[in-house]
């Protein structure tokens, strides 16, 4: 009797340095019940992807779990799937890092598994032919893409029951299709329901069943661990497989080597279908959710994938300035990494993990914890090519068109920018590696919809009982408690903005965005003059008419000091307020101090010079001191955004500004210090 073949595999990561709790809690739920489950039946052939650091980290810390792990691979149950070691997505870093991450980890494995990958797990399925010849050349011959892939360029539907060949540049490799419905089925159905999934993918002679997707499904995912261990889901599953008479588990190498390609296939740029449509800008992607809801649910089914699509992984970098302004840096520090040590290199390597540049159902991006990370491996790799004397740099980091201002110092790591109105938009800690500018703009996502203009809850037919939910479910009645924090901002969250204001600023027109702006010089591009570092820009004060205005920031530097000189002159005569706004990040926001009082629901002083913050996280003081009298007022800026489990009220920092009566010929001296504990 002919078998259906299931390739069977699960992907294991957690972002790099995650929080040590969030790691020990998928130990716990998922890779130790998984490992000791399947260690009773090593006849269960099924393939493993473990993202290095993670791998490394079990074997550390939980040599148990690595027993299995090698016990499984020594029978022969598991085959070994390779991919960049820190779990970047290839085609967003270079051909070298990526060949050296691919190597890191196959080299990880072959010393302490006695194997070596011959395929590779492709990061967030991200596909572009470009890293074909890479990979080919790591000595790996297969990679796994969805279906998806396969139907959103064209192909049949009914022929993803095996693999196809690529090529790129001569260099071969074979591609697996991940079966949707399996992905869907597995472990959420009954593992009778899932048998007859399993089966129907067997459409001819030779047919695979592929599934390789999250093993934090198998316990870590909401309401799986009780599902899949407790009631034994897992253990009643792979016992009906072993005996199945239509169905033998397979390895993808073996599966490979032994069947006939499907044969030539080449794929457009893409991911999985839902990261198509979190790559879209906010109107894009609710755009496409309303021509799906024309097609009806025959979509998928249907041509319609080939033509109907979202955006590609890429587009990340244009919809979030702040992913593309590190992914930029790491790329900076990548073309110039033959000056870097061998064991500082490292962190260029960890800064290229994907989680932190991208954002869906999981937090990525919007985690103030993963950017902090990131940044303090861009620090690490600032505080190597630190000197006693102060470097600086004109250049385009972030290729927007504009140039930047570079500056290290034997303490500070800082950049301003000539696009965003000669702001200050990094400013790191080479102490503590730390980025206090690491801040990021209040937008509105195309999931905001759902709070703020929620559909009548729809009664649905109850759920089966041999099945339990995913995190694809509908959180429509969710988040309608987080609606008041909603506030959309017209400009980055960056440091030293310009605001001209016929009002007195107050703590909440601040907050709230009502302050009635009339200068545009808060989101304008100023002019760079390389010989003094200084910004100018010739704008104007709008009111009945527009007023010839104009505003030049000039800055200096000190190992611990970042000086501030903004000259303003205008046409207008009559009484208006100024206000230079900063955005600073904090771990702790909540426990940082602002001249010795906690934020709390906001904070205001007036008519001081001096504003000593203390930073619980880093230990470290900052003081801001102007030559005048000022007001203060300051506020935790939150967002709102999605995750597995609803919505998230997410600390990103804290905004404040400064306000000054303003005269039409106006000078501001400021001086932003660091100061010794």
């Amino acid at each position: 009797m002919e078998k259906v073949s299931l390739l069977f595999g699960i992907h294991m990561h957690q972002p790099v340095d995650n929080f040590g709790e969030a790691v020990d809690e998928a130990v716990a739920l998922c890779y130790r019940p998984f490992f000791e489950t399947m260690a009773k039946y090593p006849e269960f052939k099924f393939s493993v992807h473990c993202s290095g650091w993670l791998l490394d980290f079990i074997m550390q810390k939980h040599p148990d779990i690595f027993a299995n792990m090698q016990k499984l691979t020594q029978s022969g149950s598991i085959e070994w799937v390779g991919a960049g070691y820190y779990e970047p997505v290839l085609s967003a870093i270079p051909s070298r890092d990526r060949v050296a991450q691919i190597e890191k980890l196959s080299k990880f494995i072959k010393k302490n598994l006695g194997t070596k990958p011959k395929g590779l797990w492709l990061t967030e399925r991200v596909w572009e032919a470009s890293i074909v010849p890479d990979i080919v050349s790591c000595g790996l011959d297969f990679v796994v893409v969805d279906d998806y892939h396969f139907l959103s360029s064209g192909y049949d539907a009914a022929k993803m029951d095996g693999y196809y060949t690529t090529e790129e540049g001569g260099a071969e490799l074979g591609l697996f299709p991940i079966s949707k419905a399996l992905r869907y089925a597995l472990p959420f159905f009954s593992p009778e329901r899932s048998i007859e999934t399993i089966l129907a993918c067997g459409k001819r002679k030779d047919s695979a069943a592929i599934i390789f997707d999250d093993a934090e499904k198998f316990g870590l995912w909401p309401k799986t661990n009780d599902w899949v261990y407790g009631k034994k889901w897992l253990e009643r599953f792979v016992e009906a497989v072993l005996a199945h008479e239509e169905i033998e588990s397979v390895h993808y190498s073996t599966y490979k080597q032994k069947k006939r390609s499907l044969g030539i296939a080449y794929l457009n740029n893409t991911s999985y279908f839902e990261m198509g449509e979190w790559s879209l800008r906010t109107h894009q992607a609710l755009a496409l959710e309303e021509l799906k809801e024309k097609l009806g649910e025959n979509y998928f089914d249907t041509l319609g994938v080939a033509f109907l699509k979202g955006g590609i992984w890429k587009n990340f970098f244009a919809k979030y300035h702040e992913s593309n302004y590190l992914h930029k840096r790491m790329l900076y520090f990548s073309l110039k990494q033959e000056s870097l040590e061998k064991g500082v290199k490292d962190a260029l390597y960890r800064l290229q993990t994907n989680d932190v540049f991208w954002h869906g159902v999981f937090g990525g991006l919007y985690l103030p914890n993963l950017r902090d990370n990131a940044y303090r491996y861009l620090l690490e790799l600032e505080k190597s090519q630190a000197k006693k004397t102060i470097q600086t740099e004109v250049l385009d980091i972030d290729k927007d068109g504009y140039e930047e201002l570079k500056v290290l110092t034997s303490e500070l790591s800082a950049v301003f920018s000539s696009q965003h109105g000669g702001q200050m938009v990094e400013f790191g800690s080479l102490a503590s590696l730390f980025n206090w500018q690491n801040t990021l703009m209040r937008r509105k996502e195309a999931y905001h919809e759902k709070i703020l203009h929620p559909k009548p809850v729809v009664i649905h037919a109850p759920k089966r009982e041999d099945e339990i939910e995913t995190i694809h479910k509908d959180i429509s009645d969710l988040g309608q408690e987080l609606s008041h924090l909603l506030h959309f901002d017209w400009h980055p969250k960056f440091s030293f903005i310009d605001h001209f204001s016929q009002n007195e600023f107050t703590l909440y027109t601040f907050e709230n965005l009502t302050f009635n702006e009339v200068g545009d010089f808060a989101n304008q591009p100023f002019e760079f003059n390389k010989k003094n570092n200084s910004y100018k820009r010739d704008g104007g004060i709008y009111l009945d008419r527009k007023y010839e205005t104009s505003v030049q920031k000039s800055y200096s530097f000190a190992e611990k000091k970042i000086e501030l000189s903004m000259a303003c002159t205008t046409q207008y005569e009559h009484k208006l307020f100024y206000a230079i706004e900063c955005n600073f990040h904090f771990a702790h926001p909540y426990k940082t101090t602002f001249n010795g009082k906690l934020i709390g629901e906001g904070f205001h002083e007036y008519g001081t010079d001096s504003l000593i913050i203390i930073d619980d996280f880093t230990q470290q003081v900052l003081r801001i001191k102007t030559d005048r009298k000022c007001d203060v007022f300051a506020y935790v800026l939150h967002t709102v955004s999605q995750s597995e489990v609803g919505f998230d009220k997410v600390a990103q920092g804290i905004s404040f500004v400064l306000s000054f009566p303003f005269e039409a010929k106006a000078n501001l001296r400021l001086e932003l210090e660091l100061l010794d504990v």
